[in-house]
Parts: structure tokens; sequence; C-alpha cells
């Protein structure tokens, strides 16, 4: 056997790819180009397209990278690891001002982008799409199509798995489609559709290369068979059948089209039912879109429920008042009032959304009312519009009279005469002893009516033990009343309206509850009002100003609107006055109100101490313990760079476990589920990364040219071909084994000659005493090796569990 005297030349000639450029240039940048386009569907939920910019900007850095690692060899996971890390040093870039040299996180930095990512929550849980692309949404988007990228990085380039990448693909298209009411753009849909095509063509003609061992392939993408033409004929059958069975998106499933739950897009018949259902679905809908409202937040009025049943609560009226034609030129004044408010009415633009329902909600009392469907009718006594029937109205126009009345004008105003108002808004009949004990002790001294209200609606304050919780059984009966004023003490709005007003009919107070929408959120140019802004509260009757509204609950979005005469009130109540303790419960030892400062106590609320000493030592020492192992980290790999290559040093393996502790801890400090999850996919990594060790002892080895070389050369062949599903038998030569092995996997002629180099090699070594290697043992390894991963490339089972490893010790 005649070895060659120099080595073999490099296959491939100008111009052409070797199987290492397409996996390091080629595929990366498609797979790259794929996610960008993919990432275009979140067009249909964010305006504009500046947030591209932002996604391509977080793409790059992950491709950079990968890129970067993988031309000198980098492990597989490390290579994750690290994009990982370049998407935060990015992050905390573009969204902090205390990043560490303007680039690496450190504490500050941390806790900055923590606000953005709780604003960015906020935004999730109240935005309505198209949401404007503020900070906290462009910090979302680096961070999903951020993580999108580098998931597809890894399964097409490391795992060598491009078609698995449609599943990430689809979650990107999957998750707009959920939340937009109108259809995605198409050409999101066609862009996408185009780029996955393409990674799968280029993986195609990738892999036929190496198995034919051909720069190029003519005719790759071709035919009814490849790639290009399965993804785009699946993709026009899919779209197709959207076209003409259902509509790409949520078109149809929303609230209002006639699918939704019980009251999702109205408050409708049943409206505390409505109520509740919107305020525990999962999503948040929006209803409508409210222009030129001001700076007031002011409520939209739905309807009201003035009659009070003990056994079934507060209920709408059975039969509709007459009321008169909505479209009216003049609409008459409510009662009690004597003449609209100084000053000029304020035209106010609604347009329902998803909003299907029977009454048309307006803000404070209608002047006039425009562009309603025929048949609409509004009621002064009960202050609603409504119709015969659900519908989805048109945009509408409301010529709103929003004054208020003053502190002193309620509190001056006269007795109220029954002639003035239905009886039904006084009645209380079947009122529990036990809470009319309550409104009797809490107005007990008060002249006022004004200040009686407010001593009731203070009653509802958080320091007298009430929570506000949306997470509570339902129910405004006498039992669940009563359960909430004097035992649970938890409730949502339905519990503190009902609750309160009849507290004011037990103390002889017209009331009523009243049931709509709080003022939502400033979109820009109008305000969005979704269904989480369902509200209920209470309306108390005074001669000469009307109906005036009063809200004890505490919502926890913040939305609460507080008029004028609240904050004005002067509210003279004697200094033996109840409201600010619970009757019947309190401790006399226990203060009735908060002792802390309010500066204190907004910091114990938000989570911290109120000096140096407090919360802050917990996150102190955390970081110290990050910072303390980083460099323990950082030591050990150093030592393991420098001394871990010398024979079977386990500096290597201390280098990693380090990092391995470093990220679990760090990962922890975020949220423990997030250290289980990178703790089980390091454990999951363990016998890929054993692999790597051991390759790459063998080959320094090899590359040494010491004793060890060929032995070394020859045991890495054999587990190489058993990681690709040939097991060497042990009764076999080295010739009849290195001749299985080029059959059994096909090596291409460069591959043979290599291993031919190899066998005799090992021969001169095993069985002629040779200490020394030829120097062209090293560079014929390497060749047969990359023959093996160009013909028989391992799959990625055998990459996370590699055979040479799981089934018996290796050398």
């Amino acid at each position: 056997m005649t070895r060659p005297a120099t080595a073999p030349p490099q296959r491939g000639t100008s111009g052409e790819l070797s199987s290492a450029q397409w996996s390091m240039t080629v595929t990366p940048v498609v797979a790259a180009v794929t996610t960008l386009c993919a990432s275009l569907a979140l067009a249909g939920v964010i305006e504009g397209l500046r947030w591209w910019g932002y996604a391509g900007v977080a793409v790059s850095v992950v491709t950079a990278v990968g890129l970067g690692l993988r031309a000198v060899r980098t492990p597989i996971l490390l290579v994750g690891l690290a994009q990982m890390f370049a998407l935060l040093c990015l992050l905390v870039t573009l969204f902090t001002d205390s990043a560490v040299f303007g680039l690496f996180p450190g504490p500050d930095a941390f806790a900055e982008l923590g606000e953005v990512l709780r604003t960015s929550v906020e935004v999730v849980r109240t935005g309505v799409p198209p949401v404007e692309p503020s900070t906290a949404v462009l910090c979302l988007v680096v961070i999903a199509i951020g993580l999108v990228a580098v998931l597809v990085d890894t399964l097409a380039v490391s795992a060598g798995t491009p078609a698995a990448c449609g599943l990430v693909l689809l979650c990107v298209y999957a998750v707009p489609a959920s939340l937009a009411d109108e259809l995605l753009p198409w050409w999101a849909f066609v862009l996408g559709a185009m780029s996955f095509a393409a990674l799968l063509a280029v993986d195609g003609a990738h892999r036929h290369q190496q198995w034919r061992n051909r720069p190029t392939v003519q005719g790759t993408g071709g035919g009814l068979g490849s790639p290009a033409a399965l993804v785009s004929g699946a993709v026009a059958i899919a779209l197709f059948a959207g076209a003409t069975v259902t509509g790409i998106g949520t078109v149809g499933q929303l609230p209002g089209n006639g699918s939704g739950g019980p009251g999702a897009g109205g408050l409708g018949l049943n409206p505390f039912t409505s109520l509740r259902g919107m305020l525990d679905r999962d999503g948040n809908v929006e209803l409508f879109r409210v222009h030129d409202l001001g700076d007031e937040p002011r409520y939209l009025r739905a309807l009201t429920l003035a009659d009070y049943d003990d056994n079934g609560g507060w209920r709408a009226r059975e039969n509709m008042p007459r009321g008169v034609p909505a479209d009216q030129r003049v609409l008459p004044l409510p009662p009690g009032q004597s003449n609209f408010g100084p000053g000029n009415p304020v035209e106010i633009t609604i347009e329902p959304v998803n909003s299907e329902d029977v009454w048309a909600p307006v803000v404070g009392t209608p002047r006039q009312l425009r562009d309603l469907p025929e048949g609409m009718r509004y009621d002064p006594g009960t202050g609603i519009v409504y119709g015969e029937r659900r519908q989805r109205l048109p945009t509408y126009v409301e010529e709103a009279d929003l004054s208020q009345p003053s502190a002193e004008a309620l509190r001056g105003a006269r007795a109220t005469d029954p002639a003035e108002i239905a009886p039904i808004y006084t009645r209380a009949d079947g009122i529990n002893e036990r809470v009319v004990a309550l409104a009797d002790e809490l107005t007990s001294g008060l002249a006022s009516v004004f200040d009686q209200v407010h001593a009731i609606q203070d009653y509802f304050d958080p320091v007298n033990g009430f929570t506000y919780d949306t997470r509570t059984a339902s129910g405004s009966d006498e039992e669940a009343l009563v359960d909430f004023l004097f035992e649970s003490k938890i409730g949502f709005c339905e519990q503190y309206a009902s609750a309160m007003a009849i507290l004011l009919r037990a103390a002889g107070i017209p009331s009523r509850v009243a049931m709509g929408y709080t003022a939502g959120y400033d979109s820009g140019d109008y305000r969005t009002i979704t269904t989480q802004n369902a509200h209920a509260w209470v309306e108390v009757f005074f001669p000469g100003s009307g109906w005036v509204q009063f809200d004890p609950t505490p919502l926890a979005d913040g939305t609460n609107y507080t008029p004028p005469y609240s904050t004005q009130s002067d509210s003279q109540i004697p200094e033996d006055d109840p409201v600010d303790r619970a009757p019947e419960t309190t401790d006399p030892s226990v203060p009735a109100g908060p002792t802390q400062a309010p500066e204190d106590q907004d910091q114990v609320e938000a989570g911290g101490g109120g000096n140096d000493q407090g919360g802050n030592d917990s996150p102190n020492w955390t970081w110290w313990t990050i910072a303390a192992l980083v460099v323990l980290s950082i030591v050990a790999t150093g030592f393991a760079a420098a001394r871990g290559r010398t024979g079977r040093s386990p500096l290597p393996a201390l280098a990693a476990a380090s990092w391995a502790v470093t990220v679990v801890f760090a990962a922890g400090v975020v949220a423990w589920w997030l250290a289980v999850l990178v703790g089980v996919l390091l454990l999951a990594a363990l016998p890929g990364l054993g692999r790597e060790r051991v390759r790459s002892r063998r080959r320094h080895e090899v590359h040494a040219s010491g004793p060890e070389a060929a032995s070394s050369a020859w045991a890495e062949l054999m587990a190489e071909s058993t990681d690709r599903g040939v097991e060497p038998d042990s009764a076999e030569t080295v010739r009849a084994a290195a001749r299985r092995l080029a059959n059994q996997h096909e090596l291409d002629q460069d591959g043979r000659r290599a291993l031919r180099t190899v066998v005799a090699e090992v021969e001169r070594s095993w069985y002629g005493g040779q200490d020394r290697p030829d120097p062209a043992l090293a560079t014929a390894f390497d060749r047969v090796v990359e023959g093996l991963r160009r013909t028989n490339p391992v799959g990625w089972r055998a990459r996370l569990l590699p055979p040479s490893i799981m089934r018996r010790p290796q050398r």
C-alpha cells in the first residue's frame, strides 16, 4: 500500500462552495432572511414599519454572532447561549441608559430593562391592535424576534433541520392572527412562504451537493417534488382554503360577530352576567373608540339598574321605557335638572368596533344624538339610549353636556321631593337588618345628603379591609352583599356598586346602579375602550343637579374617574364619625389608617424598602454572587485553555460546570421556572457536549503527532461511524473495518485515499513499533472526517445523544 507524497488537492474550484461554507454562510443568511420576512406578520398588530428596523437589527446580531462562532468551531450549545447573551446586550444598549461600558448588562441596566418590560406587559394587557411602536412595544419586538432568530438559526444550521423551523415560524403568524381583528397583510404571508421555500431549497441543494460531492446541482429546486414546489403548493392551498372557508386572522371569532361568550360584545339584557364575562375573558377586545372626549376620562353610561330584589340583586327593567326618538333635534332634560349646564355642548364621536348590544353608551347628559340607526330611543329618566334588539351600531355623534355641580351646590341641595322621581329609586324593601344598621351608623350626625353619601363611599376604602379582585364569586343578592360588606370584603365593581347603592337606599337616599365603561386608554387621536374597561358605579339623585356619579371601586388599572366635587368636598364629618373604621370588627388598638408617610407606603407597595438596609440587601448579594461566579468561570476557562488539552485534564469539565452553574443561577434570579428550564436544557446537552469534548481531545492528540496519534485517529473514526449507525466489529482487522466504513458510508474518492493513509499509519503504530507518525496523518484524518460529513451527515438525534457516548465508555 502506498501513501501519497503530498496531500490531495482540495475539491472545488473558484466560486464553488464547500460543505463547510454552505453551513457557515449560505444557510444562516437565508435563515435570517426567512425570520425577518416572517416577522412582517406583526404588521397586523403594530402600526407602521419602524419596528421592522429593530427586528432587523436583532436578527442581524444573532446571525453575525452565529457566523463568527461557527467559524472558530464553537460547540453548538455555546453558540446558542452566546446568541442569547448578544441579544441581551442589544436590549440593554437600545432600551436602557445604564449599560456597563454602554453595552453589557449590569444591575442598573437590569432594573431599567425591568421597568420597560413591566410597561410592555401593560401594553399587551390593555393595548388593542394596531398599537403604536412605543419603546415598550419595540422592546417586545426585539425580544420576540430575536429569540425566534436564535431558534431558527439553531434548527436550520446547527441541527441541520430547516423544515422544523416551520413550527417556530408558524407561531410568529399565530400570535398576531389571534390578536388582530382585521386580516393580516397578504404580503406578509407571501414573503414568508417564499423565504421559507428558499430555505428548504438551499438545504436541498446543500444535501445534494454533500451526497454527490458536487459544488453545484443543476435543476435543484425544480420539478414537482422539489422543496420549493411542495411548500409553494401547500401555501397556495392554505391561502385558497383560508379565503373560501374562513378568513385568515380572527374575523368571525371576536365578540360581536356572533360567537363571543355571554356578553362578550356588550352588556346585553343580563348586565352583571355580561360584565363578569367581559372582565374574566382571557383576551382584551376593543369595543369602542371615543374621539374628542378631552382630558377628563369620563365614564360611558350604557344602562342603569333601579330595581333591587333581595333574592336576585339588581336587575334591568323587563319593559323598556317609552322615551323619545334618539334622533330628536333637542333631547329633553333628565329629571331634577332645570336646565343644561353653562357653555356649549361637547361633540363626542363614538365608534363601535366589536360591540354588538341593545344599548348605545353615552357620556354625561346627551343634548343631541346623530347617525344612530332608525328606531333607537332615548329615555331621560333612566339616562339610556337603546334599541329593540342587539345590533352592531355605526359610528355616532353625541352632543354632550359635561358640566358638573360643585361640592357646595350638592351639600346645599334641598331634600328630594317624592314627586320628583319614580318611587322605584327609593324602594328599600327586604334590605337586611345588619345593612340598615350599618347605614345608620355611617350617616349618623351628618346633616347633608352629600356628606352622607361620602361617608358611605369612604367605608369601602382599603383601610377598612376591602380588596378589589375579579376572582371572586359573582352575585348581588342579599346573601352575597352581606358577605361582601361584613365578611370577605373582596369583590369587583359589581359588589362595590351594588353594596353602596343598597346602603344608600337603606339610608333613604335615592340611588341606582349605572353600568357601562371607563374611559379606557389614550391612543393618540382617540380613547380605546376594551372589554377590560367594563364597569359599574353608583348614581345618586340631587334636586337641581339630577343624577350624580359616585364610584366606590378602587380599580386596579387606575382608570377611575374622580369628579371635581369629590375632591372639593371638605366633608363636614364629626370627629367621632365611624367611616374610617370597619364597624363591629375594629380593634381599638389597631390604627384605622396607614401610619407610614406616603413616600414610604409607595415604596412598600412597589416591593422596595424605605432605606438602604431594607429590601435592597437581596439584590446586592444576588448580583455579587453572579459576578463572583462569572469571574470564577472565566478563570477556570483560562486555565482550561492553557492546560486543558494536556492529557486527561479535568479543567475543561470544571470550566463547563462553572459556566453551567452561573447560567442556572442567573436564570433563577429572573424566575425559578427559567432556572429549571435552563437546567433541563443543560442536562439534555450533556451527552452532546461530552462527545464534542472527546472529539476535540482526540483531534488534538492526532495533530500533536505523538505516540498516541494513530490510535486516537482510529478510535475517533470508529466513533464517527458509530454515531452514523455503523458500529465496528471487534473481530475485524483494521483493513476490514476500513473497507466496511468506506462502503457503508459511501466515502468519495478523496475520503477513501485519506482513509488508506490513516490505515497505513495505524498498522505501522500497532504492528510496526513506530512511535512517531507520518506528518500526513493529521491531514488525512481531517479529510476522512470531512468526507463522512459530506456523504453521511450525523442526524440531530445522534448529535444530542451520540451512540458512541451512550452505548459504551470511550477512550
